[in-house]
């Protein structure tokens, strides 16, 4: 089952980036003993599953590419044609980017929902169902405050 992750910026309309999916096996199945997971599990599954893609991502970008007459008109309308391949950075360790995401939450930086719902501590249990949507929302703070 994929996991719909999406985010937002506070006072935004416009999503920080279009929702993605990670595969995500079901922990809520109705069972009134089921503990479901903590949000700091939660995190740590959806932040690994990041880092991984971005490195797929990475290396499909090192190589030569040979575009079609089609993928060559779409760029070219957007505005650059690059079928060169390019280094990007690499990811940091999943361990580096999962502390770093815990550590962004204790300070409040942002805030994740599940299924419309605010999850308020790292501890707390969460319940993720076949259809559930999991929402970081980045506050942004006013200069000077």
């Amino acid at each position: 089952m994929p996991l719909t992750i999406s985010a937002r910026a506070l006072g935004s309309r416009r999503p920080i980036f279009a929702d993605w999916s990670i595969p995500f096996h079901p922990i809520h199945d109705g069972d009134p003993g089921d503990h479901g997971l903590t949000l700091r599990d939660l995190i740590d599954r959806i932040v690994r599953a990041e880092v991984a893609a971005y490195e797929t991502r990475r290396e499909a970008r090192r190589l030569d590419r040979v575009f079609t007459k089609h993928q060559i008109d779409a760029q070219a309308a957007a505005g650059r044609v690059a079928p060169e391949g390019r280094e990007t950075p690499p990811a940091p360790s999943p361990d580096e980017a999962v502390a770093a995401a815990l550590v962004a939450f204790e300070d409040g930086l942002y805030i994740v929902a599940i299924d419309g719902r605010e999850v308020r501590s790292l501890d707390e249990q969460v319940f993720i169902t076949t259809d559930s949507r999991v929402t970081f929302i980045r506050l942004v703070f006013l200069a000077g405050a």
